[in-house]
């Protein structure tokens, strides 16, 4: 194959969980309240666990009212950050700077960790993932907050492989926005015909990465939106290992 058009294709960004991840959450499972609300109650914070559940909830809801974006995406550390400046006590207030400062992350990590019940790689994404790598530049773009995906990612051994990694809770917005895969781009140095975007779910990421120009894969998973009315992907694979055969097709266009 000519040397330009092995170039045509310089970089990939992944979705995380649905494509790189086969992940199982339950927000709605009551021991994770039961079990923040222990855990507040060491910081001086009395809260029954229905009330850090409509707390948690409420805040998110206010976030998202205050933002002015059209996809607002909201901060888990500060929802907890909020709940600790809400309820805090004499108590809270006299543990020491470091860990009140350090409270909110942890609190969001407990609250992922309580309400999550898998996580791991789907067959092939390691493998697959190293020999790209060994040829293409690599990225993430993922709705969720970095509290999460960036210890889920090393969780799954991962953690090295992808530069960057944008994640939406950082910038306040999600996808659709464009402006996350204009984020990547601008990031990788690339153009939006180098790249192909790997991706689960038919709205947020086929149709967001079309609208930037990008390309897409999309990875028939057990998750996300499967359908898109006048939306379709470039390719579709059925197991993760087939997307080296979509890039081979995509360099030969």
């Amino acid at each position: 194959m000519p040397e330009e058009l092995l170039m045509l294709i310089r970089g990939l960004i992944f979705d995380i969980n649905g494509t790189l991840t086969d992940i199982h959450t339950n927000e709605w499972h009551e021991d994770i309240y039961r079990i923040l609300a222990n855990l507040l109650s060491y910081q001086g914070i009395a809260l029954g666990p229905h009330e850090v559940k409509d707390a948690y909830f409420q805040i998110m809801k206010e976030q998202r009212a205050a933002s002015n974006e059209r996809y607002p995406e909201f901060d888990a550390v500060g929802i907890f950050r909020e709940i600790m400046t809400r309820h805090a006590t004499e108590f809270t207030r006299r543990l020491p700077p470091e860990k009140l400062e350090q409270l909110p992350l942890f609190l969001a990590e407990t609250y992922r960790a309580a309400s999550r019940f898998q996580l791991q790689l789907y067959n092939g994404v390691a493998e697959t993932v190293r020999q790209l790598r060994l040829n293409y530049h690599l990225a993430i773009i993922s709705d969720g907050q970095s509290a999460y995906a960036v210890p889920e990612l090393n969780a799954v051994g991962l953690f090295d492989t992808f530069d960057p990694v944008i994640i939406s809770g950082d910038l306040g917005y999600r996808k659709p926005d464009p402006r996350l895969f204009e984020n990547a781009l601008t990031r990788m140095q690339m153009a939006p015909s180098e790249v192909l975007y790997v991706c689960n779910d038919m709205y947020r990421d086929v149709y967001g990465a079309q609208k930037a120009g990008i390309k897409t894969i999309f990875f028939r998973s057990n998750q996300g939106q499967q359908e898109k009315e006048d939306v379709q992907p470039d390719y579709i694979i059925y197991h993760f290992p087939e997307l080296l055969h979509a890039v081979r097709f995509f360099e030969k266009q």
